[in-house]
């Protein structure tokens, strides 16, 4: 483990500005470098190079040194739902461990344990909504569930 300094004063105005200025968007990083990239999508590198940066003017993708975003732009593009469903559970005490476990199963974006009136928070594609409730449905322990999807972001 290396000793990292404190942040200056200077990086915490810039990091607090970069946080409260900044957006929150749904991305998938890809860590790749693009000679593995072209490889893998069988073009030459520069051929790589022409369709990354078409997609980038478009705001479908960000790239940087080793990574590339794809953005919610980009996802809308592909069909992917960018406004989620969100799940709340609520889990019998007992059972809360293996519900937990059977849920780290599912094909959902997130899960959270919660605290309050309900157990848990499970955001899922709107698509895939009707799936993972019922496979909820077959969990033991699961007392009961609420959905909610998402209009539009505000």
């Amino acid at each position: 483990m290396t000793n990292l300094e404190p942040l200056t004063k200077r990086s915490i105005q810039l990091l607090k500005t970069l946080y409260e200025k900044g957006k929150s968007t749904n991305t998938y990083t890809l860590r790749v470098k693009q000679d593995e990239l072209s490889s893998q999508l069988g073009v030459s590198r520069q051929a790589l190079n022409v369709h990354l940066r078409k997609l980038k003017n478009r705001g479908y993708i960000r790239t940087g040194r080793g990574f590339i975003d794809v953005t919610d732009k980009g996802l809308s593009a592909l069909g992917v739902s960018t406004t989620p469903a969100f799940i709340l559970l609520k889990v019998a005490p007992i059972k809360r461990i293996y519900v937990y476990d059977q849920i780290r199963e599912l094909a959902v974006s997130r899960a959270f344990r919660i605290a309050g009136e309900v157990d848990a928070l499970i955001i899922v594609e709107r698509d895939n909504l009707d799936e993972v409730l019922k496979k909820l449905y077959n969990i033991d322990g699961i007392e009961d569930t609420r959905s909610y999807v998402t209009i539009e972001e505000i």
